[in-house]
């Protein structure tokens, strides 16, 4: 394949340029074909959110705003008077088709703070769906209730929260000077980075065009299946990243070693994910398919697009290099690697004409750190222990923003003695001929319920349904939270026609049923067909340390999340639920490659240099205020970093001492 492709290099180089400018567009076109809900399809929420979007038109998966006012202390909010001009206010700001309930209109007392000045109400805006367009026009329902309230209602203070006007609060605050000044210090690292190692700057230049063409390439090809079956918005996040680790290891790759390292681990990467694509899971599906398209598009650049790159680059070297006198070039064969160089095992004759190889007494290569190595192992069995430890699900709402008109309507409700569960509350859609009032007194037993209220307005009913609001008193990602849901599921779970639980509530446990406890039997699968494709094309004892490297890879970057994020100072309670699987099948993939391509006699420098130029990247493009895009990018650098830890600590003795790639100076 390389002699293909350096005689036919023009052609080469010309179909890859098409494949990245053209494919760049295409790709950016077919974005709308992904499913941009981030939510698990398929389990019973997801049913119950589908029948009442189809039925009510808003509301389901999608978390309603919450309108808080708080009248002065003599003021009484029970009173018809007051209840009802806050009710009313809400009604004509939330606007046309918009589903609204408040104290006015159940008679709860769950509406009411402990204060006895506050008040809130749930609103649901009239359009609005669980895909990104949907979510900024919830977002601009934000800013127009707000600003439609705190007229009508002069003589309380009006806030507007939620969960989406936390997250875009977070959005808007935009990184702080601080955060620009790591970003930019963190591009000019990357830049440094391979300047340092390449040493010229085709050669920095070359692994980022492989890098942009099994990017481009692998989105194509995954938008192409998404005609066809559900693929989630996650792979955006997943193919880059991937493609661009990846390419920075196998450029730094001899010529020698590069190809053959190249196809035995996309075999085995391409494998791996075939078979986590097969599983009935729209997360899973998306992360096999995306995982696929990456091996697949870059070996096929590997093989072809990298040897043209290296010619040219090569040539450049060639054209540019002063003369050298004959003493510096003997020093400079005997300082590289390999049968030419001082490192070099060297043959002394013996008996028979047979040849025992001996070790010239010359500069050391890299040796071997038992004591460090058993450290970074231990280290990375205790981040996998701590990955059993991880709860999944949207974080905590105190840690979505600091500070902001959102997070000032979260404050007034926990001043008065609100818990935070009302932002994520339950939606029952209860069945044609059964009593709505009836089926929210049972809700309102259930542990763990604020309120439960069957409101009777008519967008609350429509064509022999009804909608019954249950609003929990801790938020669904926490375990008190969690096992609300699942009690009430229970508790509503009788009769021959049994009400069907939605909400923003249930989304996460629906990620859980639906994804997370498929893992147990989609892990040890797709490791096992990693392993066989590699044990056919490697030695068997190879391959299961790849494999056994890489799945421990993707564990401990699991726990790190769980460390930093759970138990450590952002104290989120939950980690996004699709952002594990991402990071995880990262470090999968690059940890697979890293050990194939040291199993093949590459340099042990080429892992830690990749795996630094993919954490400098994600932390260049992706530091700033959102906790969502923090846990993402935090894992992506973590992973990445525990992997050139790995390939540091890990190398076989006799690796080069020093990266001396064969394109560069």
């Amino acid at each position: 394949m390389r002699d293909f492709a350096l005689r036919h290099r023009m052609a080469v180089g010309v179909a890859w340029l098409l494949v990245l400018v053209l494919g760049g567009a295409v790709a950016v076109l077919g974005l709308g074909r992904l499913d941009q809900s981030f939510t698990a399809s398929g389990g019973p929420g997801h049913r119950a959110n589908q029948a009442i979007q189809e039925r009510y038109g808003n509301g389901a998966a999608v978390a309603p705003l919450v309108a808080v006012a708080t009248w002065p202390a003599a003021t009484d909010v029970r009173s018809p008077g007051v209840a009802g001009s806050f009710a009313d206010a809400v009604r004509r700001a939330a606007g046309p088709g918009a589903r609204t309930v408040s104290y006015a209109g159940t008679g709860d007392g769950g509406f009411l703070g402990a204060d006895g000045r506050t008040v809130y109400a749930l609103v649901y805006p009239g359009a609005g769906k669980p895909d990104l367009a949907g979510l900024t026009a919830v977002e601009e329902a934000a800013g127009a209730l707000r600003a439609g309230l705190r007229p009508a209602l002069p003589g309380a203070r009006v806030e507007v929260t939620g969960v989406l006007p936390l997250q875009h609060d977070s959005a808007v605050a935009g990184p702080g000077a601080v955060a620009l000044a790591v970003k930019a210090a963190c591009a000019l690292g990357l830049l440094a980075l391979l300047v340092l190692v390449f040493r010229s700057p085709l050669g920095v230049l070359a692994p980022l065009l492989l890098a942009g063409a099994t990017s481009v390439g692998a989105l194509v090809l995954v938008e192409a299946v998404a005609g066809f079956t559900e693929i989630s918005f996650i792979v955006v996040y997943l193919v880059p990243v991937t493609a661009l680790v990846l390419a920075v290891h196998r450029w730094a790759q001899p010529p020698e070693t590069a190809a053959g390292s190249a196809v035995a681990a996309g075999a085995a990467g391409a494998a791996a994910c075939a078979v986590l694509a097969l599983f009935p899971a729209a997360f899973l599906r998306s992360v096999g398919l995306a995982g696929l398209a990456v091996w697949a598009v870059g070996t096929a650049a590997t093989l072809t697009l990298a040897p043209v790159l290296r010619s040219v680059t090569s040539r450049a070297t060639r054209a540019t290099r002063t003369p050298r006198s004959p003493r510096a070039a003997r020093e400079a064969r005997e300082a590289m690697p390999g049968p030419a160089g001082r490192t070099a095992r060297t043959a002394t004759p013996v008996r028979a004409g047979r040849t025992a190889p001996t070790k010239t007494p010359v500069r050391a290569g890299r040796r071997p750190r038992p004591l460090l190595a058993s450290v970074g192992l231990a280290l990375l069995v205790l981040l996998a222990g701590a990955a059993t430890q991880l709860r999944v699900g949207n974080p905590e709402a105190h840690a979505l923003v600091a500070s902001g008109p959102a997070r000032d309507g979260l404050d007034r409700l926990t001043a008065a003695g609100v818990p935070s569960g009302v932002l994520n509350p339950l939606e029952v859609l209860v069945p044609r001929g059964a009593e709505a009032e009836a089926l929210a007194a049972r809700a309102a037993r259930v542990p763990g319920v604020l309120l439960a209220a069957a409101p009777e307005a008519a967008e609350w009913r429509r064509d022999g349904s009804a909608v019954v609001v249950v609003v929990p008193e801790e938020e669904p990602m926490t375990a008190a939270g969690a096992a609300t849901v699942t009690a009430l599921r229970s508790a509503l779970s009788g009769g021959t026609r049994p009400a069907l639980v939605g909400g923003s509530g249930v989304v996460d446990r629906d990620l859980v049923d639906g994804v997370y406890r498929l893992l147990p039997y989609a892990v040890p699968a797709a490791a096992l067909a990693a392993f066989l494709a590699l044990a056919a094309l490697t030695a068997a004892g190879a391959a299961a340390r790849a494999v056994c490297r890489a799945l421990l890879a993707a564990v401990a970057a699991a726990g790190a999340l769980t460390v930093l994020w759970q138990w450590g100072p952002p104290d989120t309670g939950a980690v996004t639920g699709w952002v594990p699987l991402v990071v995880g099948a990262f470090a999968f993939c690059v940890s697979l490659d890293r050990s194939v391509a040291s199993t093949a006699g590459g340099p042990w420098w080429a892992g830690p240099v990749a795996a630094g130029a993919g954490a400098l990247a994600v932390l260049a493009a992706g530091i700033g205020p959102q906790v969502e895009l923090a846990l993402l990018v935090s894992g992506f650098a973590m992973a990445a970093l525990f992997d050139a830890s790995a390939g540091h600590l890990l190398a076989p003795p006799g690796s080069a001492a020093r990266p001396i790639p064969r394109t560069s100076l």
